[in-house]
């Protein structure tokens, strides 16, 4: 399993969001299935993720009835959380742009 940087959990889980509204255990199957088993999300990691998520006004959630009858707490992301999804993903991608300069000098710098 791969390690997350900090802030990195929060970036996932409202990306999955912004798929469709969906419980924990569905945001985290998600996770680990398009990451190929990269990222495995377990409940003590989720759970407070989604909880600071809500806080800061980037979440909701509304209890509903699941597929398999019971009732979960499904997540939907709110269109505050979709701005900074947007800003998270930009500063993600500077990021990434920039160690791929220093691990391949032969890269050329963004001008």
């Amino acid at each position: 399993m791969a390690a997350l940087l900090p802030g990195t959990l929060e970036m996932l889980i409202l990306r999955t969001l912004d798929v469709e509204r969906m419980h924990g255990y569905a945001i985290a199957q998600h996770i680990a299935r398009v990451s190929n088993n990269a990222f495995l999300v377990e409940k003590g990691s989720l759970y407070p993720a989604l909880e600071r998520l809500q806080r800061s006004g980037w979440v909701t959630a509304k209890w509903a009835q699941s597929a398999t009858g019971r009732r979960a707490r499904y997540y939907s992301i709110t269109a505050s959380g979709r701005r900074a999804l947007g800003d998270q993903l930009s500063a993600f991608q500077e990021t990434n742009e920039a160690i791929a300069r220093v691990l391949n000098p032969e890269l050329k710098p963004r001008t």
